[in-house]
């Protein structure tokens, strides 16, 4: 049996194909800006798990009889919410804004099945920026390229982006977006992968 992975996150699907799982890919269709004023006011981690809901639910009343996983992550700096950065000059001055600063991964996970949602889950991680210095940044940006704008912290922790930090506390996984001890849990307890 297999599952649906309603993100077209590269970091998620990766995150599963490297633990050997069998599923689809089927990005929800969602407006996330209009998600998030509907939910404005939330906490932030309720806020990533209501929009991880609403991904695992679009897809799932498309795709009757099956489970579907939806994801989120927002970062929390000192309880702002920061969406992925449009620019690279963008990305700069968030990085710049969270030099020698701590701030939370956020995340939620969501499992729906017939239009409904049947598991949830929710993960923080914290993480300290170093001090890193304008001559480091100036080598980043270069070297990161992409990176900056493909997620909410400018960086890719699983490679170049680590450099930024001196301290981190969180489980590997839910930094990078999907917690995935915890979802092996719940498909283990479904049936969808061996006990």
């Amino acid at each position: 049996m297999s599952f649906i992975l309603a993100s077209g996150s590269a970091s998620r699907r990766a995150i599963l194909t490297q633990a050997g799982l069998s599923f689809d890919v089927d990005p929800a269709k969602v407006d996330e800006d209009i998600l998030k004023q509907q939910f404005k006011g939330l906490d932030l981690g309720d806020l990533a798990q209501a929009l991880a809901d609403e991904k695992a639910l679009d897809v799932s009343r498309r795709r009757a009889d099956q489970i579907v996983i939806g994801g989120d992550q927002v970062l929390d700096l000192d309880g702002h919410l920061f969406d992925k950065a449009k620019t690279p000059e963008e990305a700069r001055a968030r990085l710049v804004a969270f030099r020698g600063k701590r701030h939370a991964l956020k995340g939620g996970l969501a499992a729906a099945l017939n239009g409904e949602v049947i598991w949830r889950h929710q993960s923080v991680a914290y993480l300290q920026v170093r001090a890193f210095s304008d001559a480091f940044l100036d080598d980043y940006m270069i070297k990161a390229g992409d990176i900056l704008t493909q997620s909410v912290g400018a960086y890719a922790f699983e490679g170049l982006g680590a450099q930024l930090f001196d301290q981190v506390e969180g489980d590997y996984y839910a930094i990078l977006g999907l917690d995935l001890i915890a979802l092996l849990g719940f498909l283990r307890r479904q049936g969808v992968i061996a006990e």
